[in-house]
This record gives structure tokens, sequence and C-alpha cells, in this order.
């Protein structure tokens, strides 16, 4: 078989020149050739391929990072709703500064909890009972960003409540108003021989998901609470964990959504 002698000088140059993984680059331009034409490929000598010994390696790229977490900490949980409001939502509560919950590393998941039973005489008694837990995530590469993962935790919560064992009436709805997404959930559940209101709201601020619980019910022929006073003071009580969290990480509040810092960060 016959080759045209500058062809057959270029593929041996470029062979000899660079090396074997460089040689199709270095000789691309033989592609045009083979359509018929010389003008587009040039000689091996045009092509300036690198010498032998002084390739370089492939080039890695680095690992896109993730963003970092917004809130490094968690504030004390048993701190996050007032004293005020902890009285209005729960009369005569037992122990007015709550009762944390166990956790073995209080930076990521902690709650606290009131109860108490006001006793009406012969207009029987009021049982409330007011719950905080909150989750705080860290970004990690090959999980994602702090925001992504409580953001899929959010959706998680968002679904376990809906899916309460014994609840009916469930009734979820969106919350403007509380951290950067929210959820208040309803539902009625029987217990201890009585039926229960409750009213939960899932939120979400920047790494953090926070779950407030409020639910009560009457004895002794005292009425159960009204879904829009437990849905009201579950939000109240929300609003202002969102605020207790933004402030134990030194960032402003407003509304109970956080906000920039005095110093812009």
């Amino acid at each position: 078989m016959h080759r045209s002698a500058p062809r057959l000088t270029r593929i041996l140059a470029c062979a000899a020149a660079v090396p074997a993984l460089l040689v199709t680059a270095a000789c691309s331009g033989g592609s045009d050739d083979a359509s018929g034409g010389s003008g587009g490929g040039g000689s091996a000598a045009s092509q300036s391929a690198p010498s032998a010994g002084g390739s370089a390696a492939p080039s890695v790229k680095p690992s896109p990072s993730v963003k970092p977490a917004k809130y490094s900490k968690l504030p004390d949980v048993c701190k996050t709703v007032g004293g005020k409001t902890v009285e209005d939502l729960v009369p005569d509560v037992k122990k007015k500064g709550g009762t944390a919950g166990e956790s073995s590393d209080l930076g990521a998941r902690a709650s606290c909890s009131w109860n108490g039973l006001e006793d009406k005489g012969v207009k029987g008694s009021d049982y409330r009972w007011l719950d905080v837990s909150l989750l705080r995530f860290e970004s990690e590469q090959t999980i994602g960003s702090a925001e992504e993962r409580a953001q899929r935790k959010y959706t998680d919560k968002v679904a376990e409540v809906q899916s309460t064992e014994g609840a009916k009436d469930v009734s979820p709805a969106e919350t403007k108003g509380v951290g950067d997404e929210a959820a208040t959930l309803t539902y009625k559940l029987k217990k201890t021989g009585e039926e229960f209101r409750y009213a939960v709201v899932v939120a979400r601020t920047e790494n953090v998901v926070i779950t407030v619980s409020y639910n009560g019910t009457g004895y002794a022929g005292a009425k159960e609470p009204s879904k829009e006073d437990v849905v009201k003071g579950a939000q109240k009580a929300a609003k202002e964990v969102v605020a207790a969290v933004a402030e134990a990480n030194g960032v402003g509040d407003a509304g109970g959504t956080a906000g920039p810092s005095p110093s812009g960060d």
C-alpha cells in the first residue's frame, strides 16, 4: 500500500516525539489530509509538540467545596421560649425552667419540655404540654452542605409528623414568617382515655431544624383546647425559638426569620 511521503514523514515524527497518550492530539491535523487536502494539517514540526521527556502530568480538578454551615452552635434549648410565653401556654407549669431531654451532643441535638395541669375545681382541669427539639447539621463533602442536609431533614420531619400513629384529622399547612420554611400540622390523638389536640410546627432556619409540639386536653369535664389556640401557641413558641437560634450565633433576627448580622457577615 502506497502512502504519500509527507503524511508518512509526519506520522513517524509524531510517534517519536511525543508519548503515546499525546500522539492523537499532536497529530490531529491528519484528519484533514485524509479528506484530500494538505492545507489544514501542516508538517510535524509545525505542531509544536512537547518533547518526550518534558510532558506535564494531567491536571486534576479539585473537588468543589460545600457551603459552610451558617450556624455553628445551638442555644440552651430550655431558654429558647420566654418565661412569659411558657406561663401563657402551660398554666400551672410544673417546672418553669423546663426539663431538658438527654443528648450525647448538645451542639447537634437538644430538646426541652414543659407540662402543667390547671385545676379549675368543678369545671375540671386543663392539661397542656409544650415540647421543643433542635437539630443542627454540619457541611460534609460527601453528603452535602449543612443547609441541604437540614432541608432534607425538614421534609422528612414533616412527613414523620403527618404519619403519626393513631392521629386523626391530620391537617398540614405551610406557615409563613417562621424561619426559612415552616409547616404547621394539626391533629387529634386519643391517649390516657382522653382526646388530645395537637399543633406541631416544623421549621428550618438555615442549617437548624426546629420542631415545636403544643398539645393539651381537658379532664373531669373541662374542654380540650381549640385548634386555633394550639396553632397560635405553637407558632408563637416557634418564632421565639428561631430568634434564639439566631441570637446564639450572633445573628440579628426580625419577625422570627434570621437576618444578617449587624456587621453584614
